[in-house]
């Protein structure tokens, strides 16, 4: 079974001691690839180091989460631009709006997302976009430019049937983490899995966090990682009907079509 998490934020300092070990335990588990989340100027740039120390394996998006928007200006734009185009690097964000926490003021998250978008226009690059209790904004923004954008997923999709529903009409990809495993609040989630064209649908872990609450032996540190994917995929492919095997394939297969990733290294 091979596996690609399209959403890991291994640059986290949780994983600065153990990286090596990380990698080689999801490669274990069937984790070939993995896309490193970029989600503030410095992150984006480590992100990419990171991928360029692990060709083949690891590969980066650039871009600034809506909880450091207030950040950006002129040179983080011109700084994402540089990194968008760099080789290594595969979508822009973690670029949208979180109205849930709002670390940073909404206007500021609107000029930072409408900025990033602007970038993937200008690149051709995919958006990797996040979306938390801000949909009826993200689609006001994303739809009137729609048709001027490439492929876009939403990471870590978290919503109700209305959304997922407005979010595939928009012809937008969707990542499911671990969130799924969760009886608490993603139990709706389950019920929505099989609705997502396989030719849309892709798995993540966002480690380190969403540990899946489910997962039978949880490390000691709480930490998510890569090597944990083996088990969201387990999840989804359940509430889909269908066996792990073919959810691995469909989702590796799209992963790799909308990342534009070559198969894995032997």
């Amino acid at each position: 079974m091979q596996l690609v998490d399209i959403g890991a934020n291994l640059t986290h300092e949780s994983f600065h001691h153990d990286r090596d070990a990380v990698l080689a335990r999801a490669r274990a588990a069937g984790v070939l690839q993995m896309v490193v989340t970029g989600a503030s100027a410095q992150g984006s740039e480590d992100a990419l180091a990171l991928a360029l120390r692990h060709p083949g394996v690891l590969y980066a998006t650039a871009g600034v989460h809506p909880h450091h928007a207030a950040s950006y200006s002129a040179e983080t734009d011109a700084l994402l631009r540089d990194l968008a185009r760099a080789p290594g690097v595969v979508a822009v964000g973690e670029a949208g709006l979180d109205y849930f926490r709002d670390f940073s003021p909404r206007p500021a998250q609107h000029f930072a997302f409408e900025q990033q978008l602007q970038i993937a226009m200008d690149t051709g690059k995919p958006l990797f976009a996040h979306q938390r209790d801000a949909h009826e904004d993200f689609i006001a923004i994303v739809k009137p430019l729609r048709h001027r954008l490439g492929r876009v997923v939403v990471h870590c999709f978290t919503g109700e049937r209305r959304e997922l529903f407005q979010c595939l009409d928009l012809d937008l990809d969707i990542g499911i983490t671990g969130w799924i495993c969760d009886e608490r609040r993603g139990s709706h989630l389950v019920e929505l899995a099989p609705s997502i064209p396989a030719a849309r649908l892709m798995i993540e872990t966002d480690a380190p966090y969403l540990l899946p609450r489910d997962l039978p032996r949880k490390p000691a540190n709480r930490r998510n990682e890569p090597a944990f994917l083996a088990h969201v995929c387990a999840a989804i492919a359940h509430a889909r009907g269908e066996h792990v095997q073919d959810l691995a394939a469909s989702s590796t297969a799209t992963a790799r079509e909308f990342f534009g990733l070559p198969p894995a290294p032997v």
